[in-house]
């Protein structure tokens, strides 16, 4: 079955088409925009109508290419922002009779779940394998026995902590002592990281963004501290000039960075496999197992969003 997946991020809004037979999930195409739907969620615990703006454009375009490649369910989920914000769920209803989308709003413990089961297709995980996902709103932390959703996030860090450019070693400090405080006891022997800011982190590293050559890659904790110094040093146009870094990214990827680095520290880990796949693929799995659509009336609260 030719499935999409649509990630309604706090950051970023994600697209996977694939084709899942038999638990196997193989990719036919990905798309990547930011769009920071959750811009002030932290604070005003509300979607802003310029944010659902930046989505709703890329969901016209996801839409359309949905179609051209025969996609036959799509699934739309939502994450920290939309879990945070007062009319999250509305604007779910709203996405689901605009574009035709199936929609479920994960809870932390589902995303860590999904994301488990993402990284997990084709290959096997040990019990004491870590899986650090960090997002823009939230950070999951999973392991074969625990799933741990942080209320830290790179974009949720950045509007708390980081106000100045470049950010000054006090806000830094600021920012990880939010993070490190957050991190629950565990004890993994190895780690994988997932999303945005470790894939960046990758991609900065070997100097260019090649999926075939960051997923896999090995990420030093040595490489992450000096990363995080440099792109703390940076001010945010020249941050948006790296190679490797999507430029939309620049504005947060200090953050993220810092949160990868006070993971590491925390559990005593040297370095982390990179890996392109997450929770898009075990949400791909879900998509797979929908009842096929029906025509029927608009979800409740569909036009009252925004």
């Amino acid at each position: 079955m030719r499935i999409g997946v649509v990630d309604l991020g706090t950051n970023s809004t994600r697209l996977l088409v694939a084709d899942v037979h038999d638990g196997r999930v193989d990719e036919v195409a990905r798309g990547l925009r930011i769009t920071r739907l959750g811009e002030g969620v932290d604070k005003r615990r509300k979607l802003l109508p310029l944010p659902i703006a930046r989505v709703r454009n890329v969901l016209s375009d996801y839409r359309r290419e949905l179609d051209e490649l025969n996609a036959e369910r799509v699934l739309a989920i939502g994450t920290s922002a939309i879990r945070d914000a007062e009319n999250g769920e509305a604007f779910l209803g709203e996405v689901e009779w605009s574009y035709g989308f199936a929609t479920r709003l994960l809870s932390g413990e589902d995303e860590a779940e999904l994301t488990r089961r993402g990284v997990a297709n084709g290959r096997a995980l040990g019990d004491d394998t870590l899986v650090l996902d960090v997002g823009g709103g939230s950070t999951e932390l999973i392991t074969a026995g625990s799933r741990t959703s942080l209320d830290v996030g790179c974009v949720r860090l950045t509007e708390r902590f980081l106000h100045t450019d470049p950010p000054a070693p006090d806000e830094l400090e600021a920012a990880a002592g939010a993070c490190r405080e957050s991190l629950p006891e565990l004890d993994p022997a190895n780690a994988i990281g997932v999303a945005g800011t470790v894939t960046s982190l990758a991609a900065v590293e070997r100097g260019g963004y090649d999926p075939e050559r960051v997923h896999g890659h090995r990420l030093s904790r040595q490489a992450v501290e000096a990363q995080l110094e440099l792109l703390a040093s940076l001010s945010l146009a020249r941050r948006r000039e790296l190679a490797g870094l999507e430029p939309e990214r620049a504005p947060v990827i200090v953050a993220g960075a810092v949160i990868v680095r006070e993971v590491l520290d925390r559990y005593g880990l040297e370095a982390l496999e990179v890996s392109e796949r997450d929770l898009l693929h075990g949400a791909a799995l879900e998509a797979a197992a929908l009842p096929e659509p029906e025509e029927g009336d608009a979800p409740p609260s569909a036009y009252t969003c925004c």
